[in-house]
């Protein structure tokens, strides 16, 4: 073991406690991936990251730095908030990306671009797989989530890497209201990402929009902030004619958190962005 550079990011949010909180492990190159996963479930947020140099093809195509993303339960291939504040901390640290303004980052998933705009980051929203959801599961997920049919406008499976069953609901207060069953959906198996679209969205100056994560299968009953959801979300939404091409999200009130999430489609990419602050700084013997 040896002393690290470590970071606890809180993401999506300029207020310490406000957003959702990812550790970072910086100069992580020599950990095996049995010492990554033994601290990421030491630690118990919902995910931790490990910064790496990249790999030579990831080099080669432009990457300034890799990345591995893990949960208490095992590696993810990509997740939003890790991504944006480990961006934040890599940074922060000094570091310097190889295109003005442009960060290049390698994960399992692939390159991800994150665009530096005044005080936020946005990353690029990976390709998404949609498709509609089996007919009998939306029942099954609608009875553990307390939503009733006539609540439900829309449904469709989104997978940018995570796997999320989308659910387009009829009011903020239909969101906000949910007490699901997660030991249901648990056993479901799948998570799900409620949302709303208020008439409100096209005004991006405040929230429009509000969402909440509810991921029991990943290990994690309710996500404060979720970029990969919002990622995915936004995907279908726009795509859809369901939402603006510019709007914030409100996610966390629920959990007593006050995250912020901006969406922005401009030449067929969608980027999720927010801020971040830096809320613990040091080392870590790891």
């Amino acid at each position: 073991m040896q002393p690290r550079p470590f970071k606890q990011i809180d993401v999506f949010s300029d207020r310490p406690g406000d957003g959702n909180p990812v550790a970072v492990v910086l100069q992580a190159e020599d950990l095996s991936d049995a010492d990554m996963r033994r601290f990421a479930a030491w630690m118990n947020l919902s995910e931790t990251t490990f910064l790496l140099p990249p790999t030579e093809a990831g080099r080669a195509n432009g990457a300034d730095y890799r990345l591995r993303i893990f949960s208490p339960q095992g590696e993810l291939p990509f997740a939003g908030h890790p991504t944006l504040g480990t961006c934040h901390a890599w940074l922060q640290a000094g570091n310097t990306p190889r295109q003005q303004g442009l960060v290049v980052q390698e994960c399992a998933l692939g390159l991800v671009r994150i665009r530096r705009e005044d005080h936020t980051l946005a990353f690029a929203a990976p390709p998404l797989t949609r498709s509609a959801p089996s007919p009998a599961l939306v029942p099954l997920i609608a009875s553990a989530l307390g939503v009733r049919p006539a609540q439900i406008l829309g449904t469709q499976l989104l997978d940018n890497g995570p796997v999320w069953l989308g659910m387009l609901l009829d009011s903020a207060d239909t969101v906000l209201g949910l007490q699901p069953d997660h030991a249901r959906l648990m056993d479901l198996g799948q998570s799900v990402g409620v949302v709303h679209v208020g008439k409100e969205a096209s005004d991006a100056s405040r929230p429009g929009v509000v969402v909440r994560a509810f991921a029991a299968p990943m290990g994690n009953r309710e996500d404060p902030v979720t970029g990969s959801l919002n990622a995915s979300l936004a995907e279908w939404l726009i795509a859809e004619g369901l939402a603006p091409h510019h709007y914030q999200v409100a996610q966390g009130e629920c959990l007593g958190r006050a995250g912020r999430v901006h969406i922005r489609q401009d030449d067929h990419q969608v980027w999720v962005g927010g801020r971040s602050v830096t809320c613990i700084e040091g080392t870590v013997l790891l």
